[in-house]
């Protein structure tokens, strides 16, 4: 029967039984809603909030009346904002960058090295205490070994900074 059924409609046997499943289950679920779910049991309630919205206000009311809170002031919000001090505001974290190749990394004091992009005082502190651990720097890419420098800083900082040999041999390592 389903064979015959499924070449009439253009369905193969699996599909076919299928479709007659989900039409079953829809046609017991329509049934059974119509005839055993009784439908006068789901009466909606329209609630009345008024007389709670009333004690709500009155409560409100009897606050501003205590002596604890503070008699309301007009203020003027637009002038508050603007009269904050520009200063505060603009260019507050902006450093003054260093010239291209300026920075002697294995010379180069705190104050130096906090001018760079990215770095503060802790950071420049790591550099110049495993620049004094090694001696001085050979390559920039060892400034990887501090923690605080990843490769994305490196790439900020790389064209501030140079490496001097003859300034390695005559500055004492460390003296920073």
């Amino acid at each position: 029967m389903f064979e015959k059924l499924s070449r009439v409609i253009g369905f193969t046997n699996t599909e076919l039984k299928v479709l007659i499943f989900i039409i079953s289950v829809f046609i017991t679920g329509l049934v059974y809603k119509t005839f055993f779910i009784n439908h006068s049991s789901t009466e909606y309630k329209n609630f009345d909030y008024s007389s709670q919205e009333r004690l709500f206000q009155q409560s409100g009311d009897q606050n501003r009346s205590d002596s604890t809170y503070t008699e309301e002031k007009n203020v003027d919000y637009k002038q508050e904002v603007l009269d904050f001090n520009n200063d505060r505001f603009i260019n507050k974290g902006a450093k003054e960058l260093p010239g291209k190749k300026s920075i002697n990394i294995n010379t180069a004091g705190i104050e130096e090295l906090i001018k760079l992009p990215g770095i503060g005082k802790q950071t420049a502190g790591k550099i110049i205490m495993l620049r004094s651990k090694k001696g001085s720097f050979k390559r920039l890419n060892e400034l990887l070994e501090v923690k605080g420098i990843g490769s994305v800083k490196l790439k900020k900082i790389e064209g501030f900074i140079f490496i001097n040999r003859s300034d390695e041999l005559s500055a004492p390592a460390g003296n920073d």
